[in-house]
């Protein structure tokens, strides 16, 4: 199979660079995903939902925070505020059909291999050809599971189905920014004593930078009642390591405490991310994420992008949908204009909030 653009996950990242790439008029587009439109997302914790809100485009042109496309509104099209995640992977859905992007669920990709000009992708599936391939494939499916001794032994948020599943009445979280506080938040609603152990304090972090500082959301549910009353929060502490201790666990810090706890600790420490397959192909920055170009593109393979919240310049983190979603008309005008194609329609994305010619976000050095 011969195409001008692969793109490897079928997130929102990957839906959305895929609409703008069909808005520049390149049409041999296809997107291959390992399970299913929006999966990582519907595999959310049940009661977790988005801490940024949902709101319909009004009369000045602002656009809904989750959308990946414009014109579109999941909280219009969903009249939810804070969607879960099974919700939002719905929503995800829609908008393929919608906009009659070409997918392929159920393919995995194995292998990214430059071949002259064009990429072979192999798949379980066989082997397709492009000019251009974006990776897109996320994070959520890839916990940072080792980030400290006897981290195995505990349990990370991003594989828990449902809070309510969870055995034990005394818990320990590891981490916490969004997912940990999530995670405190739900079992404390479920009057389960918890102890969140962070190597910051977030909560009181007055950066408004929401890749440093909690969000609103989170802040506001931290005001409850019952988290109040069940969470112990223990701030500006490292965990040192864990251990099996009595048919229980200890969590060691690296000021000399320890918290017993006879429940599997949680970790709620982020991710490592899913470019691991194709890190051959980027250069490295100085943190571990692929180094890129000012079109998101490798430094060492031409035509091989990057997408999603795997996306760093300098000091910017894209880290959420309304921070990366503002790269796809980068990324799609550099494959548009590379095939001679003059990509008009995405000037429309400048009023979306996007930049097509550098990183600057409305006058600043920023993406908040």
């Amino acid at each position: 199979m011969e195409l001008d653009v692969v793109i490897v996950g079928a997130g929102p990242a990957g839906i959305g660079v895929a609409v703008a790439l069909l808005d520049a008029g390149v049409t041999r587009v296809l997107v291959l995903e390992r399970h299913f439109v929006g999966s990582s997302f519907a595999m959310w914790p049940k009661e977790t939902r988005f801490i940024t809100p949902s709101f319909p485009t009004n009369s000045v042109g602002m656009l809904d925070l989750n959308s990946i496309a414009i014109g579109v509104s999941p909280g219009f099209s969903m009249r939810l505020e804070h969607p879960t995640g099974e919700q939002y992977a719905e929503h995800l859905n829609e908008v393929v059909e919608f906009f009659e992007v070409p997918v392929k669920e159920n393919v995995q990709v194995t292998e990214v291999t430059p071949d002259g000009e064009r990429f072979r992708v192999e798949t379980s599936e066989g082997t397709v050809h492009a000019r251009h391939v974006i990776w897109a494939v996320g994070e959520f499916q890839y916990p940072q599971v080792s980030s400290f001794v006897g981290a195995p032994l505990c349990r990370h948020t991003a594989t828990i189905g449902t809070y309510q599943d969870l055995e034990g009445d005394d818990f320990v979280i590891i981490g916490g920014y969004e997912s940990g506080l999530d995670a405190a938040y739900h079992l404390a609603l479920r009057n389960k004593r918890v102890r969140l152990i962070e190597r910051a304090c977030p909560w009181s972090e007055d950066s408004s930078d929401p890749s440093i500082s909690l969000s609103p959301y989170s802040l506001e549910r931290m005001h409850d009642p019952r988290f109040r009353e069940n969470v112990e929060l223990v701030p500006n502490t490292r965990v040192s390591h864990v251990e099996e201790v009595d048919g229980g666990y200890r969590v060691y810090t690296d000021d000399e405490r320890c918290f017993d706890t006879s429940a599997q600790p949680l970790l709620a420490v982020g991710f490592v991310g899913g470019h691991g397959l194709v890190a051959d192909l980027f250069e490295a920055r100085d943190d571990g994420y692929p180094l890129l170009n000012d079109r998101d593109e490798s430094t060492t393979v031409p035509g091989i992008f990057l997408c999603g919240p795997a996306v760093r310049h300098g000091d910017q983190v894209f880290c959420f949908i309304y921070k990366y979603r503002q790269r796809f008309a980068v990324v799609a005008k550099a494959i548009a204009t590379s095939m001679g194609l003059p990509a008009e329609e995405l000037e429309e994305y400048r009023d979306w909030g996007m930049y097509l010619d550098d990183l600057t976000i409305c006058g600043q050095d920023c993406v908040c």
